[in-house]
C-alpha cells in the first residue's frame, strides 16, 4: 500500500489494482473517510473460484476502461481496476503509475494529487496511443449505512437500461423500471411506483442502476453526497462536457449470491463517465460522439476526476457549484455558502 498526504487529507492507494482504497479529510478536527468497503474484504473468507479482482477488493475508488464491458480476456470493467499498476514516481503528496497491460493498445497513465488545505483528489487518467471507442468511467463507491442525499447538477434526464442488475429472482432483485426515464432525480418509475433516486436508500433490499445525461451545455459536472447522521459531504467533479454522463450504482442487499449473500449494503457507487453503451441503444445522446472515449494511435487523451469530502453541518441539500478564482463556492437550499481551497484549472472548464 502507497501513502500520500499532505494537509487536512491523506490516502492509500494499491498497485495491485490501482485503486484508491481510502481516504480521510481533516475538517475543523472532524475525520471524514466516506469510501465504502464490502463486508468480504481483508477477511480470510474463500470467495467464489474465478471471481474478478475488483470485486475481491471492493469499494474505494477506481478507473474502468471498458466500463460495463469486458476488453478480450479481461474481467468486467477492462484491466485498469483488475490487474497490476507499476509506480513510475512518487513524492509525499503525489504518484504517477502505469498499467502493466495496455487498453485497446494505449498505455494507460494515472496521476494522483494532493494539495495543501485542499480536501479534494485529483487524479488523471492519460491514454497514450490505442485505437477504437472506449467507453470509460471513474467509480468511486461511497459508504452510507445511515442513509444519504444525493444532488447532482443539471441533467437532460434520468434512465435505466434496458436490462435490470438481477433479472432472475433467484438471484436477486432490482426495484427500478428498465429501461424507463424521467427528468427528475426526484421522481423516478418503480416496480411498485415512484422512487426518489435523491434520498438513498431506494429501496430496503435491491440492486439497482440509473443515469443522469449532463445536459449540453453544462460546463462544471458535480455530484454531492450528503450524510446528514455523519455531518459530511461527499463531493464527485468533472468536466461535463468530457464525462457527460453521471451513473448512480445502489448497492443495498439485492444480490442473493456469492459473494454479495444479501449482505452488500449501503454501498453507492458514483460512476463519472462516458460510457453511453452500458444503456444498451445505439442512440448518442451527445453531440460530437461524446459517449465514450476515441482512442487514436497517433495521440493522448485524457481524463480528468476529482473527489473529496468536507463537514456538511446542516441538513440542507446542495443547491449550487461553481468554481471561483482559486476556490470551490458550495451553497445551500437554506443559503449557507461553504468556501474551500480549490485547484480550478485541474478540470479544464
Amino acid at each position: 500500500m502507497i501513502d500520500l498526504s499532505a494537509t487536512g487529507i491523506r490516502l492509500s492507494f494499491d498497485l495491485q489494482l490501482g485503486l484508491i482504497e481510502s481516504f480521510s479529510v481533516n475538517d475543523g478536527g472532524a475525520q471524514i473517510s466516506p469510501l465504502h468497503r464490502a463486508p468480504w474484504v481483508g477477511t480470510d473468507e474463500v470467495l467464489p473460484e474465478g471471481i474478478a479482482p475488483h470485486l475481491e477488493k471492493l469499494g474505494g475508488d477506481f478507473f474502468c476502461a471498458p466500463f460495463g464491458a469486458t476488453e478480450g480476456p479481461s474481467p468486467l470493467h477492462g484491466w485498469p481496476p483488475n490487474s497490476r499498476w507499476i509506480l513510475k514516481e512518487k513524492t509525499g503528496s503525489y504518484l504517477c503509475a502505469e498499467l502493466e497491460k495496455t487498453v485497446f493498445g494505449a498505455r494507460l497513465q494515472k496521476e494522483i494529487t494532493l494539495h495543501p488545505g485542499h480536501p479534494f483528489i485529483y487524479q488523471r487518467h492519460t491514454f497514450i496511443g490505442g485505437e477504437g471507442l472506449v467507453p470509460v468511467a471513474n467509480h468511486a463507491n461511497v459508504s452510507l449505512p445511515n442513509g444519504g442525499i444525493i444532488q447532482t447538477s443539471q441533467k437532460q434526464c434520468w434512465r435505466t437500461p434496458k436490462a435490470a442488475q438481477e433479472v432472475d429472482p433467484a438471484l436477486g432483485y432490482s426495484a427500478l423500471r428498465y429501461p424507463a426515464e424521467s427528468r427528475m432525480l426526484t421522481s423516478f418509475p418503480g416496480k411498485d411506483g415512484s422512487v426518489n433516486l435523491s434520498n438513498y436508500p431506494w429501496s430496503s433490499q435491491s440492486e439497482d442502476f440509473a443515469v443522469g445525461l449532463d445536459s449540453p451545455d453544462e460546463q462544471l459536472g458535480w455530484t454531492a453526497v450528503i450524510r446528514p447522521v455523519e455531518g459530511d459531504v461527499f463531493l464527485s467533479l468533472k468536466s461535463a462536457q468530457a464525462l457527460p454522463m453521471t451513473m448512480l450504482w445502489h448497492s443495498n442487499g439485492g444480490r442473493y449470491y456469492a459473494p454479495w449473500s444479501s449482505r452488500h449494503f449501503a454501498c453507492l457507487g458514483i460512476e463519472e463517465g462516458a460510457a453511453l453503451p452500458i444503456l444498451g441503444t445505439g442512440e448518442d445522446s451527445f453531440p460530437e460522439g461524446r459517449g465514450a472515449i476515441h482512442l487514436d494511435p497517433h495521440r493522448q487523451v485524457e481524463i480528468i476526476h476529482v473527489i473529496g469530502a468536507l463537514r456538511w453541518r446542516s441538513g440542507a441539500r446542495v443547491r449550487t457549484v461553481e468554481t471561483l478564482e482559486n476556490q470551490l463556492l458550495i451553497r445551500s437550499t437554506e443559503n449557507e455558502e461553504y468556501l474551500v481551497p480549490f485547484d480550478v484549472d485541474a478540470l479544464n472548464l
